[in-house]
């Protein structure tokens, strides 16, 4: 049963090395773990015309359509919420009507973080909301992340983990990704696949 593995973690120094400790992760529970740097073995010929960015991002959305499910890592990534490449594959992924299931290495909820991040310039409004130096408003429901993520993820069946942990080991704790993996694989292991008829998923 195949679950693309989106997130941040193609950035990182050792990304290959990454992807395949995500994957072993994945093995262990019976799935088989899909990285977005893994090649298309289908890939059309005609791709190789296109610009490299356009072929990444059609190759990640082949790799999207045939799997089961989405695990997606929402660790906040260069300010507040998480990688707004992870957030389209989200929006992919639950239009498709899988199951997305997402894990954060912070703890911290969005309206916080959005905070933090914003210093002095996060002010308090005449009604007491808070808005920014444009005087926009914060979002502010006590979620992990902005609501379309968290909704996104509670509507497709899937659940979404966040674990506390040092900004040190913020990109290598693996603790919050196990425990997504093993709610993922009781999920799609427990149930007909979503893919069922369709002939991917599988292998």
């Amino acid at each position: 049963m195949r679950v693309y593995l989106a997130g941040p973690d193609v950035f990182l120094p050792a990304a290959e090395a990454r992807a395949a400790m995500l994957k072993s992760v994945c093995t262990r529970h019976g799935l088989q773990g899909v990285s977005p740097l893994d090649a298309l073995d289908d890939e059309p010929e005609a791709w190789s015309n296109l610009p490299e960015a356009r072929r990444i991002a059609l190759r990640n959305e082949a790799h999207i359509s045939r799997s089961a499910a989405l695990i997606a890592n929402l660790t906040p990534f260069r300010g507040p919420s998480a990688d707004v490449g992870t957030v389209f594959e989200i929006g992919y992924m639950r239009a498709l009507g899988r199951p997305v299931f997402g894990w954060s290495n912070s703890a911290t909820p969005f309206t916080e973080r959005t905070r933090a991040f914003l210093g002095a310039a996060a002010q308090r409004s005449p009604d007491g909301a808070w808005q920014d130096h444009e005087g926009m408003l914060i979002e502010a429901f006590g979620l992990s992340d902005n609501l379309m993520i968290d909704a996104a993820i509670q509507s497709s069946g899937g659940e979404f983990f966040t674990s506390a942990v040092e900004d040190a080991s913020r990109w290598t704790d693996l603790a919050a990704f196990q425990k997504c993996v093993a709610a993922t694989a009781r999920k799609l292991l427990s149930s007909p696949s979503p893919l069922e008829g369709e002939g991917w998923g599988e292998g």
